[in-house]
């Protein structure tokens, strides 16, 4: 039945993976006296922070449900934000991207991505439609953020695989940067986001300027 509803409308891999999901929602961990099932707590294994910080030159870090960003190396930080600046609760890119006035100027297009950000966070939100955070924060961005009402009324499906953005920021001005997503076998929940640029153009002159200018930050920090 559910092949012949996608079918019928025309749905694409990631809206058809998508039904399927809401149809059978992936199990949780149930409580050891059969209350609600709860969400499981996310952790990043040592080994994938030590990979992010092997990679100094390549702007990467790993978001897990809800779009929470879960670690990060410095170049990604100074990229961005200052991940590590922020509380816990804040490290959020449906929340930086909605609600830190910052962000609007970063990102070239930034209504591309705002709406990219909305159609990923409801491609999430669908693997574990009973996570109570989730309920939380589309209450919190839908009552602060009118472009976010605007952009989850789209009802747009989107995966974060790879793809590209330009960024304009403070300190080396504009970077025009793909990236690539690895989304890790043993818990598809969380996504390592590493960004690539072209050899020979002026951002990737950009790219090693803010390499140099974040390692300088970290030894005075």
């Amino acid at each position: 039945m559910l092949d012949a509803v996608a079918r019928a409308l025309r749905l694409d891999p990631v809206e058809r993976a998508h039904l399927y999901r809401l149809a059978r929602p992936w199990p949780e961990t149930e409580g050891a006296d059969g209350a609600e099932p709860q969400p499981r707590p996310q952790r990043v294994r040592p080994g994938l922070r030590r990979l992010l910080d092997s990679t100094p030159d390549v702007p990467a870090y790993i978001v897990g449900r809800n779009t929470e960003v879960l670690a990060w190396n410095h170049l990604a930080a100074a990229l961005i934000t200052d991940f590590a600046a922020l509380p816990p609760r804040q490290r959020n890119l449906a929340r930086l991207v909605f609600l830190d006035e910052g962000m609007r100027g970063l990102y070239a297009d930034w209504r591309g991505k705002a709406a990219d950000v909305a159609a990923y966070l409801r491609l999430d939100i669908g693997r574990h439609p009973d996570d109570p955070r989730s309920t939380a924060l589309l209450d919190e961005l839908s009552t602060a953020s009118p472009e976010f009402r605007e952009a989850w009324a789209e009802h747009r499906l989107k995966d974060k695989t790879h793809g590209r953005y330009v960024y304009r920021h403070p300190v080396v001005g504009e970077l025009d940067l793909g990236f690539e997503t690895l989304r890790l076998p043993d818990d598809p929940d969380q996504a390592l986001i590493a960004h690539t640029v072209e050899e020979g153009t002026p951002s990737e002159t950009a790219l090693r300027l803010l390499a140099s200018w974040a390692r300088e930050e970290l030894s005075v920090g």
